[in-house]
């Protein structure tokens, strides 16, 4: 009879592989209140519905400011949290904030990354490749060379500044000239206004490119204000919903996509390895790259056919 019931015990452990795994509370916390991470935020669900030792936090800074983002990590902190994964909107001038909370818990970076700061692992965009990946699109809606003004939040975050600076490589050299470089603090508003003038500005800009994932669809918007659908070049990062009707339109000439499906799901799934014991879950480079995707008309409708699926329509 001992025998029978250490067999079946033995079964029991053998599918549920989370059996006597530690009890983890985790947190995901976003850098603004886009729709860019309702997706991110799927990747997490599914994370922590495969582990049923994981509670999840996911937070969002509604104004997209630093100090807000701090006030929900300190609140977090007060909580007893086991894990933060966060994107952090000013890394450079949070460094000793970050290092404080890498004290106190796991501390990944998701993406936007912090790498002078302690924590243990970024999950996220080479930013860098991808802003070279958005520049040789540049050049790809401009054959024959023009000018261009770049809209993001902010450049203080990593992932901005990065994207800027593969956007300067790709285009050294061509006959593309950057304008103007406009920031708008996540401030949708403001994000288009700035397109609305930067248009009157420079009546012979060419192409307009926003770095972050609501830029798109404030470009989108202010060109057509504008009519100047067709006229003015569209090139843009991440897929909200409007950004991918402007590509299935010809009204954005292409857009680079990053994964945040997959930022949600790795960074809850390592969360869990490392404070369940398994130290090599973070690769010797502390960094776990996702790729970037360029999403053009003619490959729009079967991203988008997978974006519905990943999000649960």
């Amino acid at each position: 009879m001992k025998k029978v019931l250490l067999s079946g015990f033995c079964a029991l452990l053998a599918i549920t592989p989370s059996f006597g795994a530690k009890k983890l509370r985790l947190a995901f916390v976003t850098n603004n209140a886009s729709d860019f991470w309702t997706i991110a935020r799927a990747g997490c669900d599914k994370a922590a519905s495969e582990l049923p030792n994981v509670t999840l936090d996911f937070k969002i800074p509604g104004d997209g400011s630093a100090a807000t983002q701090r006030r929900i990590v300190d609140d977090l902190l007060a909580r007893g949290i086991d894990g933060i994964a966060i994107s952090p909107i000013d890394p450079a001038n949070q460094i000793l904030f970050l290092n404080e909370v890498a004290k106190q818990t796991l501390l990944i970076c998701q993406d936007s990354d912090a790498p002078n700061s302690d924590r243990a692992c970024y999950v996220g965009t080479d930013n860098t490749a991808a802003g070279r990946q958005a520049g040789e699109l540049i050049k790809e809606a401009l054959p024959n060379g023009g000018k261009i003004v770049i809209f993001v939040g902010t450049l203080d975050a990593q992932n901005a500044r990065e994207r800027y600076a593969g956007i300067k490589e790709s285009l050294k050299g061509s006959n593309v000239h950057i304008l103007d470089v406009r920031t708008d603090d996540t401030d949708r508003v403001r994000a288009k206004a700035n397109v609305l003038d930067s248009i009157v500005k420079y009546p012979d800009v060419a192409c307009l490119v926003g770095l972050w994932s609501y830029n798109g669809p404030a470009i989108l918007n202010a060109v057509k204000e504008s009519d100047k659908v067709g006229k003015i070049k569209i090139v843009c990062f991440d897929e909200e919903d409007e950004t991918l009707q402007g590509v299935r339109d010809g009204a954005i000439f292409a857009t680079v996509v990053q994964q945040p499906y997959e930022f949600g799901y790795k960074a809850i799934e390592l969360m869990n390895k490392v404070l369940n014991g398994d130290k090599a879950a973070v690769p010797a480079s502390k960094d776990i790259i996702v790729p970037t995707l360029a999403i053009e008309k003619a490959n729009v409708d079967e991203f988008a056919a997978k974006l519905k699926k990943m999000r649960g329509r």
